[in-house]
């Protein structure tokens, strides 16, 4: 014989049970307010996604034409490894040739700049010594030792 729950004062409601139906009512607003942010989440989630693949989809020709820029560059820094050994060569050689004729010609050319240098003076000398007997009159005979 199931009745109404409380037959003696009609439908009354306890507060126990008030409180039930408050707690419930704010769970159910709490879940419609957190999925309002889960569901913007989930399409940011699908655009990065896309973003992702759309970027890595792109690095592949990128990642290519870097590697055929760095073969290029390997090749040109190649080159001029070889031209700088050619200048170094070219330079020692240039310094060897250089000794050479430092010593070959450098002695020979010193001498002969000195002996020309002495002729020079010596010409200066007499010259210079005979104006000397012109101006003083006097056409005596000169000594030894460069004295008048």
């Amino acid at each position: 014989m199931a009745g109404p729950p409380y037959p003696e004062k009609g439908c009354t409601v306890s507060a126990g049970e008030i409180a039930g139906l408050v707690a419930a009512g704010a769970l159910a607003l709490l879940v419609l307010l957190l999925a309002v942010p889960i569901l913007k989440l989930g399409r940011t989630l699908d655009e990065t996604t896309l973003a992702v693949r759309a970027a890595r989809e792109g690095t592949g020709p990128i990642l290519d034409n870097a590697v055929t820029t760095v073969r290029a560059v390997n090749s040109n820094l190649e080159r001029v490894d070889g031209i700088t050994a050619n200048a170094a060569s070219m330079s020692s050689n240039a310094a060897a040739l250089t000794s050479v004729v430092a010593a070959t010609l450098g002695g020979p050319l010193v001498k002969a700049a000195a002996f020309s240098y002495g002729v020079r003076q010596a010409v200066k000398g007499r010259r210079e010594g005979r104006r000397e007997v012109e101006r003083s009159g006097s056409r005596g005979r000169r000594r030894r030792g460069g004295r008048h």
